[in-house]
């Protein structure tokens, strides 16, 4: 007979873990663990995109970043934050010993990572179909494209991304995570040598999502919870009633993580459709650097979320605005230095990575960075936010970041080319920024007393 995976720290221990100084102990635990990764994913993509560039060139290093761009943004849009909902109604089954609930919500968490990957691929066919001529995507490219989609979307690792930040398991998330960069590195060495052609990195890359999503399900079944997808079988109402507000939940997460996708892949496809591949690769180099201050802001999303899930049940609004600043004033001394190292040695970096023909991408990376700043700044406040079910209110709010990060681009983009779309980033996550920040100033207001 097969044992029951043991479950996390029971209800007594979870005074201890919510107060402020044991949420960042145990964020800061976490968040340890994903710098480990991401300090292997920092290094090594240096040297990748070093080999994607100087091999491929301007022009089709920027088709190759279309095409990979293209397909990360549809997995984003068709796909759920599932690794939110199981960190967000599997804290309560846990504590409370409840297996099969818990078996039943790992279930759901899987089956719509499916649905959104047969979703996907329908609509990778249509939109390539319409619109391969605008991101230069030739026609002997288009059956790879379509392929390289496919297995984007079929690596969709959020259930068990969602489970090993349930179990606590970050050491191994973080394993599973650096296995992105390191074949990669091995897959973009590999093409340069014996595959110089956009076909050859997107075979790396591709290969390199398979390794992870294998590395990931892995960890999951050493974890011991493979089994429970097996067993969580369950009528659609049984999990509605179990989980309330799972619905909501799920479709405010799904439509907040697709808007903050427009401040990161559509941008590039933007320009590639207005202005052209080869500007489309200077700015996808510049994005990848910058880049580095979203996930760190990914990165302090993902430690600090299950430790502030258990935290909020119960929190007063006057704890809550001790923790939201704590997390500020700490992402925000994060945000500046990293700006300030990206103002130094943004250009040579470009130059030293792509090329000489790179250099002129310093001011995008520079509104980039930024815009990454404002994002890192205040990622406490959506993950609390969204901890505390005002996931709607963070979709609304980003929502106002898009439509002013579009009117914008298209105000500025005819006169100052790919710089004014990095702008009108930038005006997008500010605008984002301010809005949380007063929303999350009358969520914690403290009630004055009469």
């Amino acid at each position: 007979m097969v044992q029951d995976p043991a479950p996390s720290p029971a209800p007594a221990d979870a005074p201890a873990r919510a107060g402020t100084t044991g949420i960042f102990r145990a964020a800061a635990r976490n968040l340890g663990w994903l710098l480990a990764s991401r300090s292997v994913l920092a290094v090594l993509s240096l040297f990748y995109l070093g080999f994607a560039t100087r091999t491929l060139g301007v022009v089709d290093f920027g088709r190759f970043a279309l095409i990979s761009g293209a397909a990360q943004a549809l997995a984003t849009f068709v796909g759920f934050q599932t690794w939110q909902i199981i960190v967000q109604y599997g804290v309560e089954p846990i504590q409370h010993g409840d297996t099969p609930r818990l078996a039943r919500l790992l279930r759901l968490s899987a089956v719509l990572d499916l649905c959104s990957a047969l979703v996907g691929a329908a609509l990778s066919v249509v939109i390539l179909w319409v619109w391969s001529d605008r991101f230069g995507i030739p026609p002997d490219l288009m059956r790879d494209t379509l392929m390289f989609t496919v297995v984007q979307l079929v690596t969709i690792r959020s259930t068990p991304l969602g489970i090993l930040r349930l179990r606590d398991k970050f050491s191994l998330s973080a394993l599973a995570d650096s296995m992105t960069p390191i074949m990669r590195f091995v897959g973009a060495g590999a093409a340069m040598l014996f595959a110089p052609t956009i076909r050859g990195f997107m075979l790396a890359w591709a290969i390199a999502e398979i390794v992870t999503a294998a590395t990931y399900w892995i960890m999951v079944a050493r974890s011991g919870d493979l089994g429970l997808l097996a067993r969580g079988r369950g009528a659609w109402r049984q999990l509605r009633d179990e989980n309330p507000g799972i619905v909501r939940f799920s479709l405010s997460t799904n439509a907040s993580a697709t808007l903050g996708l427009s401040s990161k892949q559509i941008p590039l496809l933007l320009v590639g459709a207005s202005i052209g591949p080869a500007a489309a690769g200077a700015f996808r180099l510049a994005t990848q650097l910058a880049q580095a201050l979203a996930k760190l802001s990914q990165m302090l999303s993902r430690a600090a979320f299950p430790e502030i899930v258990r935290a909020v049940r119960t929190a007063e609004p006057s704890r809550l605005r001790r923790i939201l600043m704590r997390t500020m004033l700490a992402s925000t001394a994060a945000a500046l230095v990293i700006l300030a190292i990206v103002a130094l040695v943004g250009e040579p970096i470009l130059k030293l990575v792509g090329g000489k023909s790179f250099g002129g991408a310093y001011p995008v990376l520079l509104w980039l960075a930024a815009a990454g700043c404002f994002d890192l700044a205040t990622v406490s406040l959506d993950t609390v936010m969204t901890a505390l079910h005002r996931a709607g209110t963070v979709f609304a709010i980003r929502a106002v970041g898009v439509v002013l990060l579009f009117v914008t681009a298209f105000m500025l983009m005819p006169t100052y080319d790919s710089t004014g779309v990095a702008v009108a980033v930038a005006v997008g996550s500010v605008a984002v920024a301010i809005l949380l920040g007063f929303a999350a100033a009358r969520m914690t207001r403290v009630p004055r007393e009469t």
